[in-house]
């Protein structure tokens, strides 16, 4: 445990982890309203440029259980002060960028910035009274969401006036400022040990990852029988496998699959991968949607960066009220209902953006009912999973949540593209069929989560 903090140091500290997953969800989400544009200036096909954003989530999901091994015990300070330094160079290198290749290698930096998220809460549950912990886990969790809606705008405004590096520059100062205020107010833990880290199960999961993501993005353009995507689907899916084999036969695995699945968790767990998947191919979708076509009839709405940009307003700022309704129902109804609500008013969110997407209106429409299902989704995992983690397991397990969440955030950037592509099309038979995969998604989800909540323990 950290030493005891004064009231006015904690409500500082308070303050800096919450900046510090907003920030880290801004840096993080960069990359999304400027993909179209990406496309068109370096004339690559969009799911090329797509790797701008999917490069960032593959890294937060591989980075997140090593910081999370590395930052436990002593080390979690200078983990946290050095995660908050690459992601800063990340921001710079990519405002240099030269080119597509090298922005995603400088985005691929950016995403260690996801992995901070389980750090921070879990230096929260350390300090701050037990009496408040559930109220400050739930803020620091949905900040992680409003800091991806508030990135949007804040790209498109930013580059749609200086261009693009001035949005990556304005990453830059913000990461560095967090890593200012961190470094004078992170304590450190030193009552408890270092853990291991699995480096060979942090290989296999990185290298199944890619190998499955790249025929998921790329699998249209070179064929779905082609060996060029049957060979690296293969091969990641085998090297995902022996991931799991060894996470479950070694003494100190990278994550820990027996506790992930435990009453209690399980059902957090579930809906951390589908919500990912959801959250981040309905954002695509309506980024593409509003970018795509020219004013007028037809689909599309030919719209600029920073418009696209500012339509997820709504998206973040209902996302901070869908957690104060999230406490809400759990005082009225029980934390029971938690999960499906969230999962439920997301799915009325996609339905609404696959059937009414001719105006501006429809869309903030789609997005404001989406940011309440993220708010109501995403404030409650965390919170419904403290109470069951010994206080030893809390940053391992939430930063396994944080892997299933970003995973889901990866898969649903690639997959969303693909999808539309796959179900007639850059076009409306394409975008409604994609989303209307995502509301089967959905439902299926809600059901599962009130399943499995039924088994937790009081």
């Amino acid at each position: 445990m950290t030493a005891p903090i004064g009231p006015l140091r904690l409500r500082l500290l308070l303050v800096t982890l919450a900046l510090l997953t907003t920030v880290t969800a801004v840096v993080s989400s960069l990359g999304a309203p400027l993909v179209p544009a990406l496309a068109r200036d370096l004339d690559v096909p969009l799911e090329d440029a797509q790797w701008a954003l999917t490069a960032t989530l593959l890294a937060g999901v591989v980075s997140t259980p090593v910081l999370g091994r590395l930052g436990s015990g002593p080390r979690r300070r200078p983990v946290v002060l050095g995660g908050l330094a690459v992601v800063t160079l990340g921001c710079v290198l990519a405002a240099l960028a030269p080119s597509l290749a090298t922005l995603v290698a400088a985005r691929a930096l950016q995403g260690v910035g996801l992995a901070l998220v389980p750090l921070g809460m879990a230096v929260a549950r350390d300090v701050v009274p037990a009496r408040r912990l559930g109220g400050v886990v739930a803020i620091l969790s949905v900040t992680t969401v409003a800091g991806a809606g508030l990135g949007y705008p804040l790209t498109s405004m930013v580059a749609g006036a200086w261009g693009l590096d001035a949005a990556f520059w304005l990453g830059a100062a913000l990461t560095g400022t967090t890593l200012a205020l961190a470094a004078a107010l992170v304590p450190a833990d030193t009552s408890r040990p270092a853990a291991r880290v699995d480096w060979v199960g942090v290989l296999l999961a990185a290298a199944g990852l890619l190998g499955v993501l790249l025929a998921v993005s790329r699998g249209e353009v070179w064929g779905w029988s082609s060996g060029l995507t049957l060979v690296p689907a293969g091969l990641g899916l085998a090297l995902l496998a022996a991931f799991v084999r060894r996470a479950l036969r070694v003494a100190h695995p990278l994550v820990d699959l027996r506790l992930a699945v435990r009453p209690g968790l399980a059902a957090p767990n579930l809906v951390a991968v589908v919500a990912g998947v959801g959250m981040y191919a309905m954002l695509t979708l309506a980024v593409v949607l509003v970018q795509s076509g020219t004013p007028g009839p037809g689909w599309g709405l030919g719209r600029s960066v920073a418009v696209a940009g500012w339509v997820l307003v709504p998206y973040s700022l209902l996302s901070v009220a869908g957690s104060r309704v999230a406490q809400l129902l759990a005082r009225r109804l029980g934390t029971a209902v938690l999960l499906p609500s969230g999962c439920l008013v997301f799915l009325v969110a996609t339905l609404l953006l696959a059937f009414r997407h001719d105006t501006l209106t429809d869309v903030l429409v789609a997005m404001g009912v989406g940011g309440l299902g993220s708010g109501l989704t995403f404030s409650s995992l965390a919170t419904l999973m403290v109470p069951h983690l010994p206080a030893g397991e809390t940053g391992s397990a939430l930063a396994f949540n944080q892997v299933l969440r970003t995973l889901g955030f990866t898969v649903g950037s690639a997959l969303s593209v693909t999808l539309m592509h796959l179900l007639g099309g850059v076009g409306d038979t394409g975008f409604r069929g994609a989303l209307l995969v995502m509301a089967v998604i959905w439902l299926l989800a809600a059901l599962a989560a009130w399943r499995l909540d039924r088994r937790a323990p009081a």
